[in-house]
């Protein structure tokens, strides 16, 4: 597995390890957000960045609601523009029956989830666990992890 780092959107030069978002797009099996929502991201990917992408790629967010264009999202799925999509998280949440991934969730090419990413079982074990670490600190009197 090859794993590619993509440099900010419309950067005009690239840092060290990483390339370019477009480059990204048309060379990657799949394609998974893990960033921040602010205005530079904003429809970060939208029907430019999905017709870039290879006909049989995924497109998996995990990361903010309003990074993907969901009706162009929906319409390259329609369209076979993308092979698909995994999606966990949603402009407006929680999402309810107007938003127009919900709206065609029935899609054989769309997966989502209630942002819920996270929740694996080992990742809620190690919550559990820091939780039980903090409260005995804090008994202890050696408080930890304060902010």
């Amino acid at each position: 597995m090859n794993v590619l780092f993509a440099e900010h959107k419309g950067a005009a030069a690239c840092r060290e390890g990483y390339t370019p978002l477009e480059k990204v797009l048309e060379t990657a099996d799949v394609i998974s957000l893990h960033c921040p929502l602010t205005e530079s991201t904003q429809n970060l990917i939208a029907t430019k960045e999905l017709g870039l992408m290879k006909p049989t790629a995924l497109l998996i967010n995990a990361g903010r609601g309003g990074l993907v264009d969901e009706q162009a999202l929906v319409e390259a799925l329609k369209n076979g523009v993308i092979g698909g999509a995994g999606v966990d998280v949603f402009t407006q949440e929680p999402a309810d029956e107007s938003n127009p991934l919900i709206k065609n969730a029935d899609l054989p090419n769309l997966l989502l989830t209630p942002h819920v990413a996270w929740g694996s079982d080992s990742a809620i074990q190690t919550l559990a666990d820091q939780l039980i670490d903090n409260v005995e600190a804090f008994y202890r009197g050696e408080p930890v992890n304060l902010v």
